[in-house]
């Protein structure tokens, strides 16, 4: 926040209107308020305080809170309280005019009335090279202003008034109170939502670590179930440190135990399979062995059946010789039989 003009119109000490030009004041980078005691050093800040959240500091601001008190007792009756400042916050040009509760003689007839208070919220437009309206609401204004402050009317007093002594009761509020006034007066979001950033990435992690350590137990289960005796699971839950490591090691010794009796399978394999094969073997010869046996057994059977009916084929043979001799002379017998009946007749 950069201040760049302040002007005052019977407010506090100051009957007249008077001018404070911050702009010329802060050009060698530093400048002294200072004077007697009554000569309005506070009323200047007080009326900083007061245009940019419609209230001042500490005791200044009784009268039941509606800022009567704030008049000078030397101003003239006709001339109203006003307090006007023109600064740069947040890279905004804003002008801020308030006026306090006033009472006043009546235009007509005797007595007096009480004009309400008056805000003004105006902000330049480089572009155009004018002011423009922002706000006539007293809560609007004091919103916008606190938002781009980053302080309450409280907070302001106690860190940048430091003339009003309420920065001992900063210094004396508890680390919580102190935190969110300085987090909000260095904007340190950032390092607060890295912050956030970083606790839910952690939560998600440790998330993902107790999911992973909950699966990797239950592949370890099934491979105790597997593994037997050989295998001992350490006592941890998931998320406990070191339960990846030990899981891990646990598997490494049963997967070593498994790997000595894979190869003590193998060799039963290797000599049940050369056992099988030369068993297969010995069943093949067994097997042609009992083929040949029962060809020659089938093979003597045929022949002493063919022993037995040597004597009738021979027989046979002979009547099939004599058949084919009688064959021979059956046409001249025929020839004879003929003559014969030739004879007769």
């Amino acid at each position: 926040m950069r201040l760049h003009r302040l002007d005052i119109t019977a407010f506090g000490p100051f009957g007249g209107r008077q001018s404070v030009d911050f702009d010329a004041l802060s050009a060698a980078g530093l400048f002294l308020l200072h004077g007697p005691t009554g000569a309005g050093k506070t009323s200047v800040l007080d009326a900083v305080c007061y245009a940019l959240y419609g209230s001042v500091p500490g005791a200044r601001q009784s009268g039941g809170g509606q800022g009567m008190n704030l008049r000078s007792d030397h101003a003239e009756p006709g001339v109203r309280t006003e307090v006007r400042l023109e600064l740069t916050v947040a890279g905004r040009r804003l002008e801020i005019t308030r006026q306090p509760p006033w009472e006043r003689s009546k235009l007509r007839g005797k007595g007096t009335t009480v004009d309400k208070a008056q805000t003004w919220l105006r902000e330049y437009d480089a572009a155009a090279g004018a002011w423009r309206d922002r706000s006539r609401s007293h809560q609007e204004a004091g919103e916008e202003i606190t938002q781009l402050l980053g302080m309450s009317r409280e907070q302001f007093c106690q860190v940048v008034l430091l003339p009003q002594g309420d920065f001992a009761r900063f210094l004396r509020a508890d680390a919580e109170a102190r935190g969110r006034l300085l987090g909000r007066l260095f904007d340190t979001r950032r390092f607060a939502d890295v912050e956030k950033h970083l606790a839910e990435r952690r939560r998600a992690t440790e998330a993902r670590v107790r999911e992973g350590d909950a699966a990797l137990l239950a592949d370890a289960h099934r491979m105790q179930q597997e593994a037997g005796d050989v295998m001992e699971l350490p006592g941890l839950a998931p998320g406990d440190p070191g339960l990846a490591e030990a899981v891990l090691g646990a598997a490494a010794v049963a997967r070593s135990t498994a790997r000595e009796r894979l190869a003590v399978a193998h060799s039963r394999l290797a000599a049940a399979e050369t056992a099988h094969r030369e068993a297969r073997r010995a069943l093949d010869d067994a097997r042609e062995l009992a083929r040949l046996q029962g060809r020659f057994a089938e093979a003597r059977q045929r022949a002493e059946r063919l022993q037995e009916r040597a004597a009738a084929h021979r027989a046979d043979e002979e009547r099939m010789t004599r058949a084919r001799k009688a064959e021979r002379v059956a046409p001249a017998l025929e020839l004879r039989d003929a003559a014969e009946e030739e004879h007769r007749r």
